[in-house]
């Protein structure tokens, strides 16, 4: 007898077609990728399908893949997570697209099939640079209105562009360039003999 999930994951194939790329089963859960361009026709199949019904959306966020698998990632460079909630079915599922192109991602927006999306799109672009078509409103949500880079992408470096005080003299807040040097801090190591023993980690 098939389990539970087997079976969101025949139905889920089923209902989109040839839209499902692939689908993945792992920790208890399903993950489905389609294609950017196939994501508003997806979305709305997920939330009306009758045998789906997809109604919530929990969650939006953006990933780069940059350095994923330890740097034997062959595909695109950023993606986009939806992770779905379907409370007449009571079952969950999460949704992945990717941005066909690395120096410029964009998907379309959800939010005309789950208006929940609009600051999780907000975020994915502030922290990301993801681009969402259709989005009404799309400016930056947690980083300041000055900032430079996109702060979550792996190549944006760890001290940050610049920083930000306020200048006494002027009255003002300004931006001036980094003055914190970059290091590397290199972790204390507990060895498990010594873990609870305060004596032992002293001398450690």
């Amino acid at each position: 007898m098939a389990s539970k999930l087997e079976t969101l994951a025949s139905t889920v194939q089923t209902s989109l077609g040839d839209k499902c790329v692939s689908t993945t089963t792992a920790l208890g859960e399903l993950t489905v990728v389609v294609k950017a361009a196939d994501l508003l026709a997806v979305a709305q199949q997920l939330r009306d399908a009758p045998e789906l019904k997809f109604e919530q959306l929990l969650d939006v966020c953006g990933v780069d893949y940059s350095s994923y698998g330890g740097g034997s990632w062959d595909g695109t460079r950023y993606g986009v997570v939806y992770h779905l909630l379907s409370l007449s079915q009571n079952v969950r599922l999460r949704l992945r697209v990717f941005a066909t192109d690395d120096d410029f991602p964009v998907v379309d927006s959800v939010i005309g099939v789950w208006p929940s999306a609009n600051w999780y799109e907000r975020e994915a672009f502030d922290l990301f640079g993801i681009m969402f078509t259709g989005h009404p409103d799309l400016r930056r949500i947690l980083t300041d209105y000055g900032f430079i880079g996109h702060p979550f992408r792996k190549d944006f470096p760890i001290s940050g562009n610049v920083e930000m005080r306020f200048d006494p003299e002027r009255g003002r807040v300004i931006y001036q360039p980094v003055t914190i040097e970059p290091r590397e801090i290199t972790p204390r190591i507990i060895r498990e003999e010594q873990y609870g023993n305060s004596e032992g980690f002293r001398k450690g």
